[in-house]
């Protein structure tokens, strides 16, 4: 088995899920949709988790999953022998960089379409944490690579947010997943304004095909849809017809785009079908950073 990168203390001792295994539930997690307080520590290029205070503990950030997680679903089913998991995995570290300005917007950005995994989906810049790679210094590399900007050093603070646990493909109707992490998300605070790190900003084409800035007032409606619903959502009247937005074309030229709001308000249902894998949408993930965000803001 590949190097643990996600550990969990249970009872005071040490242990790495299996790929199979709900990591919210290890922890304790309920039938409701949580949040859930977890105790996180650092410890030599893994990431510890507890539902209690421990030695070495540096935060207390919020848990959740999705409504529909496969994980949470697969806990509740009886699974014959030699199902199609991965057997020889733990669980892998992911890292999203939430980048506010200094004027008070985050930015986001598209995946392209042609991606495997979670095409077209509007997200934070993230990745994997490499080994022995600190949790900023892998954020902020990911922001690199995708976005082009290289924050100089002093000129920046950051926050941790809270967790997600992340599956891929996210729901069972899809297939059984092939990906699974707990992605921490970063809030990362410039000293510069949105103008001055946009002009910065050379997207990588092979993973970004467009991106966005995005204000509370607009990020507080996106955070409040609830995927995994059936019922509609309709803009409020207050809010903009569209979100000014870049996007790459087929040259790798950049050009503006008047993205319509209601794109960012589309929600999926539990029992989505396959067909809808591809439809532009805000991650589920990337709602619930929205909401720590704006959280934050509100201290």
């Amino acid at each position: 088995m590949a190097a643990a990168r996600v550990l969990l203390l249970l009872s005071g001792r040490s242990e790495s899920p299996s790929f199979a295994q709900s990591v919210c539930g290890l922890l304790g997690a309920g039938p409701g949709l949580g949040p859930w307080p977890t105790h996180c520590g650092w410890k030599r290029g893994r990431l510890v988790l507890s539902d209690r205070q421990f030695p070495g503990a540096s935060a207390r950030l919020p848990l959740q999953r999705p409504p529909f997680c496969p994980f949470a679903a697969l806990d509740q089913q009886l699974r014959a022998p030699g199902a199609e998991l991965p057997r020889n995995r733990g669980v892998d570290l992911g890292v999203a960089v939430l980048l506010q300005s200094s004027d008070q917007s985050v930015l986001l950005t598209r995946r392209t379409r042609t991606l495997s995994v979670s095409p077209n989906l509007w997200v934070p810049p993230g990745g994997h944490v490499e080994l022995d790679e600190e949790l900023l210094d892998g954020g902020l590399r990911e922001l690199r690579e995708e976005s082009g900007l290289q924050l100089p050093q002093g000129q920046f603070s950051w926050v941790p947010l809270g967790l997600w646990e992340s599956a891929y493909p996210p729901r069972l109707s899809w297939g059984l997943p092939k990906y699974h992490h707990i992605v921490l998300y970063l809030l990362v605070v410039s000293r510069e304004s949105q103008q001055q790190l946009q002009a910065r900003i050379q997207p990588n084409p092979s993973e970004v095909s467009a991106f966005m800035w995005l204000g509370p007032d607009i990020a507080a409606v996106v955070a409040a849809t609830e995927d995994g619903t059936e019922a509609p959502r309709h803009l409020p009247r207050e809010l903009p017809h569209s979100i000014p937005t870049v996007e790459l074309g087929e040259d790798g030229r950049v050009r503006p785009l008047a993205l319509p709001t209601s794109t960012l308000l589309w929600t999926t249902p539990t029992t989505a079908p396959t067909t809808e894998e591809g439809n532009e949408r805000v991650s589920t993930g990337t709602k619930f950073a929205l909401r720590l965000w704006l959280r934050h803001l509100g201290r």
